[in-house]
């Protein structure tokens, strides 16, 4: 099943995506949003909630909203593909695996939806791509086992975690770059675990314009998905609607040689298998 949040008319709701349209929930199930459906029993039922019904709108008359649009976290996985460890190496910068996953938040606000605008900032013109599988957490926990892991995911989305390079340079710590706000493409859908067999490899690709600047698949992580999520619930409780970004292959624009970046009026897509299409334009800060 595909569920999302959108808003329709200035409210915001969510619902299930049916031939085309989506079913209005929020109303059916008496949950506001989506995050608060994961976390309850009526999740578990979600294909008996929507049998039968035919969709109350066509997805052309909605604006799409990120996927969970306040989610408590957002946490991101960085240089979690080889390739892109070595992408990073061979640009020049030193940097040598680490036993644990290296990870940073992300704050809501940086986030925008399937269709919405990445805004490249006034201070830069170094915005990156980063095209990345996200999961959304549906079963909450703290010292989750790898082993437990999967029975924790509620299910998956694309996400863009662009970067504002010279900014996520300015320290060690990169998380400056990484939250400038609508930078995070989102969506445009969740689609639930039961449809993606845990750990099958996903197909990824992003597209500038069209071209394809990233292609790989998930089964290239360093660190994979009951890693990802052992170790952050060692850390904090994982609630349900918290985000797992878990990194970007090669084919960054700031390993290029000159580096590439995305500038306003670029439209840039991410897809993955099984999942959809993220598709966002850039845009210049007011």
């Amino acid at each position: 099943m595909k569920l999302m949040s959108y808003s329709l008319a200035g409210r915001e709701t969510w619902g299930a995506v049916v031939d085309g349209g989506v079913v209005e929930l929020a109303g059916r199930t008496g949950h506001a949003t989506l995050a608060d459906f994961i976390a309850s029993p009526e999740f578990a039922r979600r294909d008996a909630l929507v049998a039968g019904l035919a969709a109350d709108v066509p997805l052309s008359d909605v604006r799409y909203l990120p996927v969970i649009p306040k989610p408590e976290k957002i946490v991101c996985a960085v240089r979690n593909y080889m390739d892109h460890h070595q992408e990073v190496l061979a640009a020049g910068m030193q940097r040598e695996l680490s036993e644990q996953p290296p990870i940073f938040l992300r704050v809501w606000r940086s986030q925008t939806p399937h269709e919405g605008p990445i805004v490249r900032p006034r201070v830069s013109e170094s915005l990156d791509w980063e095209g990345e599988l996200a999961v959304i957490i549906g079963k909450p926990g703290r010292d989750i086992q790898e082993a437990e892991a999967w029975n924790h995911v509620a299910g998956y989305s694309c996400y863009n975690d662009a970067s504002v390079r010279e900014w996520q340079f300015h320290a060690k710590q990169i998380a400056s770059g990484k939250n400038f706000e609508a930078t995070g493409g989102f969506g445009p859908w969740m689609v639930t675990a039961d449809e993606i067999a845990p750990g099958r490899e996903l197909k990824l690709e992003t597209r500038l314009n069209g071209e394809v600047v990233q292609s790989s698949h998930t089964g290239h992580m360093i660190f994979p998905v009951p890693r990802l999520i052992a170790y952050a619930s060692t850390i904090f409780t994982l609630v349900p609607g918290d985000v797992i970004a878990t990194g970007t292959p090669a084919g960054v624009g700031w390993s290029k040689k000159p580096p590439r970046f995305m500038k306003p009026g670029d439209v840039v897509e991410v897809e993955i298998e099984a999942v959809g299409v993220l598709r966002n334009p850039v845009v210049a800060q007011d």
